[in-house]
């Protein structure tokens, strides 16, 4: 379209001034078939407005931001474009969930209403990034270094302590014993020759050291605490190794439907880097040529499924053998729903 309506310019002026950055306004307004001349004139034109102080973070939806949503759900916007926009402005996920369900439901559509992680699936997208480098967590702000869009790969610095990663591995020695992977037909835990490091695990809040880490994760992870495994750590010596292999549950296989049933798909992974390793012992990804280096307080993201829900082959992944030193690391799982 060639011109631009009163009311879609009325739109443009209340995201501006809710500092919604303009280049997404763009990408919108595109898809909905304006021309960019057309858009190029109206912001020229809303621009010149005065604007509302911009919304501090917040607990709850205010009503001119249910209103806002509303508006663009009836304009046909992506709900996924919502959320991004919403999460950039500092609005907590379960909170965007909540209002976009209900600005559905007053509306009368009786389509699949959008859930709150803790009563559904979680939202299909991975971990929503704002403009800023650095991601804030309750207890901690935790920096962006590496970030890989497909699958999402993100590498995080300083979400843990020197201090927390030894009281880590302090609490786990004496609790570790040979690790195991699940096997394919039984789904029971069994030893296996790809796997060679000890580990133990920890419960979901277990004490109170480990509930902050929980809830630091989970927040750094944008899923809830009770979605998640318990935290478990291991420790590589030098030649042991774990061969490349999926963090998700193939469900053809017959050992994967027991741990289907408790939780559903494992649908992303953080490796959190408890020591620095004097060699070897990097976290390898052979289908996308990518290699981290262990780095203590360090922690790997990816995404192990993809937007629609199904496993993403490309998460293939291993940790390279030790060649000197070792290796300590924790490592997080979560599911889709609540894991008992």
């Amino acid at each position: 379209m060639n011109h631009m309506p009163a009311d879609w310019q009325h739109w443009i002026k209340e995201n501006i001034e809710r500092g919604v950055p303009e280049h997404e306004l763009v990408q919108i307004l595109t898809k909905h078939k304006f021309a960019r001349k057309a858009i190029d004139e109206a912001m020229c034109v809303v621009k010149g407005a005065p604007a509302k102080a911009r919304p501090s973070a917040a607990t709850g939806m205010p009503t001119d931001w249910q209103h806002w949503v509303e508006e663009n759900l009836e304009r046909g916007v992506p709900e996924e474009e919502l959320v991004q926009i919403l999460a950039k402005n500092n609005f907590d996920r379960m909170v965007i969930a909540g209002a976009i369900r209900g600005v559905k439901e007053a509306q009368g559509n009786r389509a699949p209403a959008v859930e709150t992680p803790e009563e559904s699936e979680i939202l299909e997208h991975g971990i929503v990034l704002g403009s800023s480098n650095i991601v804030c967590t309750s207890d901690r702000d935790v920096p962006i270094l590496v970030e890989y869009e497909s699958p999402q790969v993100i590498l995080f610095g300083n979400v843990l302590s020197p201090e927390e990663c030894e009281q880590l591995i302090a609490l786990a020695k004496p609790k570790m014993s040979r690790s195991t992977t699940v096997d394919d037909d039984s789904g029971s835990a069994s030893l296996h020759e790809n796997r060679t490091s000890s580990g133990t695990f920890f419960n979901i809040n277990e004490t109170p050291f480990i509930k902050k880490l929980d809830r630091r994760v989970a927040e750094l992870m944008q899923l809830p605490v009770m979605n998640g495994e318990g935290l478990q750590i291991l420790n590589y010596g030098v030649g042991q190794e774990y061969q490349p292999h999926y963090d998700y549950f193939p469900p053809k296989l017959p050992g994967s439907a027991v741990h289907l049933r408790n939780g559903g798909q494992r649908v992303a992974t953080l490796i959190l880097y408890l020591n620095n390793v004097e060699e070897g012992g990097e976290t390898v990804f052979p289908e996308l040529g990518l290699s981290i280096v262990p780095a203590r307080g360090n922690a790997l993201y990816f995404r192990n499924t993809m937007a629609d829900g199904t496993e993403d082959t490309l998460t293939l992944h291993g940790g390279a053998p030790v060649r000197r030193g070792e290796k300590w690391i924790a490592t997080k799982w979560m599911r889709q729903r609540e894991y008992r």
